[in-house]
C-alpha cells in the first residue's frame, strides 16, 4: 500500500512540473538552474525568383541596377530581414534588422513578430507589400533624422506616400538579432537600427532609385 501512494505521490510531482516541450532545464550546479528557450532552427530560404524578378524590373523601369533592397516579412522580427543585394556580384551585401507594422496591436510592441498584419489602407498601422522606389532624403524626426520618400509602385502599396510611409531609423530597433524575441513594431514604415541607418544612408546618397521589394514568404 506504501509503494502504491509513493507511486501515486511521484506521478502527480511529474505532472505539475513538466514544462512546454519549447523549454528546457539547464542545471548549472548543484544549486542553481535555469530555464532557457529552445531555439528554433533558421530556414534558409531561397530568394532566387526575386532576384531575377528585380533585375528585370529595375532594367524595365529605369531603376538602380547596382542595388536593390529586399524586405521579406514572413520572417520572425527577431531575425535580420532587410538584404541588400548586389546585382553585379549577384549575393547579399549586407543584411539588417527593420520593423514591420503593429496594425491594431500597441505601438511599441513585439505582438505580431512572426505574423505581421498587412494592409495598404490609411490608419491601417500596418505594413504594405510590394515594389517600391527609393526617392528624396529628408530630415526625420526618428533616430539619425534621416529618411527617405518610398514611392509605392502596385496596388498592394500605392498608398505609401499619403500614408507617409518611410524609411528611417528607430532607436528602439536592435542592431543585432534577437529571436525569440521580436523587434518593436511601429505605425508602417521600415524602421532600422540607427547604426544600420547610418550605413544604408551612405548607399543611398550613392545609389539613386534604388527598389526595394517588401515580401512575405
Amino acid at each position: 500500500m506504501k509503494n502504491m501512494i509513493f507511486v501515486i505521490g511521484m506521478a502527480l510531482i511529474l505532472s505539475c512540473c513538466q514544462k512546454d516541450n519549447k523549454e528546457i532545464l539547464v542545471s548549472k550546479n548543484e544549486n542553481k538552474t535555469e530555464i532557457i528557450a529552445e531555439q528554433t532552427p533558421r530556414i534558409e530560404i531561397d530568394y532566387s525568383k526575386y532576384y531575377a524578378e528585380a533585375k528585370g524590373y529595375v532594367r524595365q523601369n529605369n531603376l538602380n541596377t547596382d542595388k536593390f533592397i529586399l524586405i521579406d516579412l514572413g520572417l520572425h522580427s527577431g531575425y535580420k530581414r532587410f538584404f541588400v543585394y548586389d546585382f553585379k556580384e549577384n549575393t547579399i551585401s549586407k543584411s539588417y534588422m527593420v520593423s514591420h507594422g503593429c496594425g491594431d496591436s500597441p505601438w511599441g510592441g513585439t505582438y505580431s513578430k512572426d505574423k505581421p498584419k498587412i494592409s495598404n489602407e490609411f490608419d491601417s498601422h500596418c505594413s504594405s507589400l510590394g515594389k517600391y522606389v527609393i526617392l528624396d532624403r529628408g530630415v526625420s524626426q526618428w533616430g539619425i533624422k534621416v529618411n527617405y520618400v518610398l514611392q509605392g509602385k502596385e496596388k498592394s502599396n500605392s498608398n505609401a506616400r499619403k500614408r507617409a510611409i518611410v524609411l528611417h531609423s528607430w532607436e528602439a530597433v536592435p542592431k543585432d538579432e534577437v529571436y525569440p524575441y521580436g523587434t518593436p513594431e511601429g505605425w508602417g514604415c521600415p524602421a532600422v537600427s540607427n547604426e544600420s541607418m547610418k550605413e544604408i544612408d551612405e548607399l543611398l546618397k550613392t545609389n539613386k532609385n534604388v527598389l526595394m521589394w517588401i515580401i512575405k514568404s
